[in-house]
């Protein structure tokens, strides 16, 4: 059952006799505080029923069981009453594994079809008189011991009992009744391998495991493998940056991954189940496949052996030592006799053929190349493609191709490399997950699905989310991620404030992955265009505000939890934009010569330390202490890719400032200080669309107050205050008179002077547009028309198929994209597929049309992706989008600037005519998301987000 359905079921619990708690309440197997009518109570006036299980059944039974009865007496209050004889309870066992749920199937009280010899299946069942002294049971069947895993496992989670329950503290609901209701309910996953990897792990998570754990022994890894089955996952890439090795380090972690079921793979760059550090550890010779072979080939057999009939997910192939490339170019026969070797190594070691043992060739980095070349690997070993680490999937296989060892996808939610490492907080839109991986799954790959979460902790969301989609991805569809945050929400804090709560984590997120946290400099927000700067500031401060009022009411017991999930994430993020926007307005202050640069300075420090607070609660106060070293991943002072070794406050300026008064002017769009010898001050256009004002600003570089005029001898401009004193700064009010003037191009001035005899005269240009009464559209204003792609005018869909909204999914606003997205490249013009965008123009002249697009990568080697643009009736013209990540591509810089700003802008350019214009936007080929589309017939400003949308009458 998806996360959504669940929250809906604790929602309606909580409403009973609604209708949506009587549909919910009524489904089979559904858990609700009412009692239906042939329902099951699982716990009674404060007891829960007893979790039966066979002595002889797999141990991961046993554990899960065990899982399951705490979290009962958890939200019940107490334990099961010890009762020898129990006549209600709940009964769980693996088919052919337990005497008792086979002495059941065979009396005919439940049909296991859809659940016997199906991967992971598991049923959920209410019966009568299961057995003798029985009355009523709750039977979880499993067609294996992972089945029957995830049935008790899921029935933790029906109760209330959040996945994150110990990794982010949040407490168990206290339900003193909960009921069952009767009917059959049969799951399985359909993606065949669902896990994470652990990775980029010091100094945080790292950390943390020596101050916990004193190293990754088996007691880190028993509270990893929980996690991941309390989601239904069951693989995993352990923890791998050097000196680690998860056979190594603690002879019982391999054992104990087999005790709670956990398939244990290795990661990309791992082959034949030995991790990297182990070379360092036993390896003689180089790393190389030319010069060392047979040691090469003794060491990889070793990692073999060692797994003694234990499930794993071999990796094949090399790179080459630390995550670099083997060979220069593409050494295609070196590789393909690398996997032959190695596969008969594996063939050997376990007396079984090859295709017996799963193995899984990465498609990473320079890897690819070798697949694109032509590289054959056996039918049976699964093909697992990357993304390009940023959340972009790089190759997807044909939908209609057919490999017995089928295909996966390697994703990240994490990444140290260029161009920046980004590991501090969740920046992965859930949105732009389930887009990529949504695509992967209607192109086939059915696999594998692993995502790169680097330290676990601060990814708890897209964790969730890519691991819930990956159980059931035909039932993820788009209703299911735009309600995902809200009903993760409810998962953790209950459903009274879930809605307000997944819209904070959705705004979050969304902030933070229009530039990463990491890439975010003093220079990001531009503090002289668009006034972005504090349009980025008030957003977050908002933010900020909603988040501390809805936390006054979130009870004591989920403040842990709140603070981990909700609160330090937003308040850290707001924090450290505030910072940079402080050093950057300290460093232009100086540079101007204000004297409030010094309080900048000031400013920056404060936030600078409040960085440290913030990190210090999170990791000595919360949860009694709980956990250290969790947030210490580097995130202020980067200069290049790799991170400093700790936070650096940006360098500041200072200011010396005289005793008295000095006047400065200072306008938008312009960083000097003005006066400036022999050049004029002149504002950008005012415009009554777009920029009816624009902003001036009267500053002192002194210590002592310094009075000030400032007048307009033109009739239609007005400047306010007409005088007065600044001490710091004093913001000119602007005005134009629109209705006196004429349409067409005007120029005022403005003359301030200072009391110490500084004059600056200011150019006030205006552009009055022409009316256009009664035509209707988005209107131009200041020579741009600037429009949220989700707001188009008409939707022309493709055959058998729709444009989809993805909400948030944008840096602005949202995506928009069509779907289905498998089929074969569009044709446009006539009435093919298009969305129509009504242009309300000023004149007659060419304009660029720029488009911006989430950075989707080549997805089926066509050489790039495409749209094409028409306006009006011109014929549409075809605009590719070309990203490739591989160093050195003719594409690279345009993918490097393209994840930078997790976005794309591709142009065109076209006429248009003045008044009404319908700009079209052609579907080519199926993947793209389209964000905003931008009309502009003058270079914009420099600004990381653009100009706000424009007017739409």
């Amino acid at each position: 059952m998806m996360l959504q359905r669940l929250a809906l079921m604790f929602c309606a619990a909580l409403l009973p006799g609604t209708a949506l708690a009587a549909r919910d309440c009524a489904a089979p197997a559904a858990v609700c505080e009412a009692r239906g009518d042939g329902g099951l109570a699982l716990i009674e006036r404060g007891t829960p029923l007893p979790v039966l299980v066979d002595a002889g059944d797999f141990t991961a039974v046993q554990r899960a069981a065990e899982a399951l009865r705490g979290d009962l007496a958890a939200v019940a209050g107490k334990p099961a009453d010890d009762a020898a004889s129990p006549s209600m309870a709940i009964i769980a066992g693996t088919l052919g594994h337990s005497a008792r749920i086979d002495r059941i199937v065979r009396d005919g009280q439940v049909d296991t079809t859809g659940v016997a010899g199906t991967w992971e299946s598991y049923l959920l069942q209410v019966v009568e008189n299961p057995e003798p002294g029985i009355d009523r049971a709750l039977l979880v069947v499993g067609a294996d011991r992972r089945g029957t895993a995830f049935g008790l496992y899921e029935l933790s989670r029906r109760i209330g009992v959040s996945p994150w329950t110990w990794w982010a503290d949040v407490p168990p609901p206290v339900r003193p009744t909960l009921h069952v209701a009767p009917g059959r309910f049969v799951d399985a996953p359909k993606v065949r391998y669902r896990g994470i990897f652990i990775n980029d792990e010091e100094p945080a998570l790292g950390g943390w495991i020596r101050a916990t754990y004193g190293g990754p022994n088996h007691q880190f890894y028993e509270r990893v493998f929980q996690l991941l089955l309390r989601h239904k996952a069951n693989y995993l890439w352990p923890a791998m940056w050097q000196p680690r090795a998860f056979y190594d380090d603690d002879p019982r972690n391999a054992g104990m991954a087999d005790e709670y079921g956990v398939v244990i793979g290795t990661s990309h760059h791992e082959p034949m189940m030995r991790a990297h550090d182990e070379w360092n550890r036993y390896g003689k010779g180089p790393w190389d496949y030319t010069k060392n072979a047979a040691t090469l080939q003794r060491f990889w057999r070793g990692g073999i052996e060692r797994l003694q009939g234990r499930e794993a997910v071999a990796t094949l192939g090399m790179r080459g030592d630390g995550d670099e490339a083997m060979t220069e170019g593409t050494a295609t026969a070196l590789l393909e006799r690398i996997v032959a070797d190695q596969r008969r190594i594996i063939a050997d070691a376990t007396g079984k053929p090859a295709e017996a043992t799963p193995q899984v060739w990465a498609l990473y980095k320079e890897v690819q190349d070798y697949h694109d070349a032509g590289m054959k690997v056996p039918d049976d070993v699964t093909l697992l493609f990357a993304d390009d680490n940023w959340g972009n999937i790089r190759r997807l296989p044909d939908p209609a191709s057919r490999r017995a060892g089928g295909y996966g996808v390697y994703y990240h939610f994490d990444y140290v490399g260029g161009p920046r490492n980004y590991k501090w907080l969740n920046t992965t839109q859930v949105e732009r997950s389930w887009e990529q991986m949504r695509l992967a799954w209607a192109h086939g790959v059915e696999r594998l699905w692993i995502a790169n979460v680097g330290d676990i902790k601060p990814m708890e969301l897209p964790i969730s989310a890519f691991l819930d989609q990956a159980w059931d991805p035909d039932a993820a569809d788009l209703a299911w991620i735009e309600g995902y945050p809200a009903a993760w929400a409810a998962e953790q804090f209950g459903p009274e404030h879930a809605k307000d709560i997944g819209e904070i984590l959705t705004r979050y997120t969304q902030y933070n992955a229009r530039r990463k946290p990491e890439l975010i400099s003093p220079d990001t927000w531009s503090l002289v265009h668009e006034r972005e700067a504090e349009r980025v500031l008030a957003g977050w401060n908002a933010l900020v505000g909603r988040t501390l009022l809805l936390g006054a009411k979130i009870p004591a017991s989920h403040r842990d939890a709140w603070y981990q999930l909700v609160e330090y994430p937003v308040l850290a993020s707001a924090n450290l934009n505030h910072l940079h926007v402080a050093v950057g307005r300290n460093r232009l202050y100086a540079a101007q010569g204000r004297a409030s640069a010094n309080a900048w300075a000031d400013r920056a420090r404060e936030l600078f330390a409040r960085d440290a607070e913030l990190q210090r609660v999170y990791e000595r106060e919360i949860a009694g202490g709980k956990w250290t070293s969790m947030m210490s991943q580097p995130r202020i002072g980067y200069t290049h890719w790799q991170s400093p070794e700790r936070n650096i406050l940006p360098a500041l300026a200072t200011v010396d400032v005289p005793e008295k008064g000095v006047t400065g002017v200072a306008i938008e769009g312009d960083a000097r200080r003005w006066p400036v010898p022999l050049a004029s001050a002149r504002l950008p256009v005012l415009d009554p669309v777009a920029a009816p004002t624009r902003e001036v600003v009267v500053f002192n570089g002194g210590r002592q107050p310094i009075g000030f005029t400032a007048s307009s001898r033109t009739p239609w401009l007005k400047v306010s205050p007409a005088s007065g004193e600044v001490v710091d700064t004093q913001a000119l009010d602007i005005r134009v008179d629109w209705a006196a003037l004429p349409e067409g191009e005007h120029e005022g001035l403005i003359h301030i002077r200072g009391k110490d005899w500084t004059e600056v005269t200011v150019v006030v240009p205006v552009h009055k547009p022409p009316a256009h009464r009664g035509v209707r559209g988005f209107v131009e204003g200041n020579g741009l028309v600037a429009i949220e792609a989700q707001h188009h005018a008409q939707a022309v869909a493709p055959a058998d198929g729709q444009w989809q909204v993805v909400p948030n999914l944008g840096r602005t606003l949202s995506g928009v994209t069509a779907w289905p997205a498998t089929g074969a490249p569009a044709t446009p013009g006539g009435d093919g597929a298009r969305l129509e965008y009504p242009l309300v123009m000023d004149h007659d002249g060419e304009v660029e049309v720029r488009v911006v697009l989430s950075p989707t990568l080549d997805i089926r080697h066509r050489g790039g992706l495409r749209y094409a643009l028409s306006i009006d009736d011109e014929t549409p013209q075809v605009v590719g989008m070309r990203l490739d990540p591989t160093p050195g591509d003719p594409d690279f810089r345009a993918w490097e600037a393209a994840v930078i700003d997790n976005a794309h802008a591709a142009t065109s350019r076209h006429r248009v005519r003045a008044g009404a214009n319908t700009l079209k936007l052609w579907l080519v080929d199926p993947g793209l998301v389209f964000q905003r589309i931008e009309v502009v017939r003058r270079p914009l400003p420099p600004t990381t987000l653009g100009p706000p949308e424009s007017t739409r009458r």
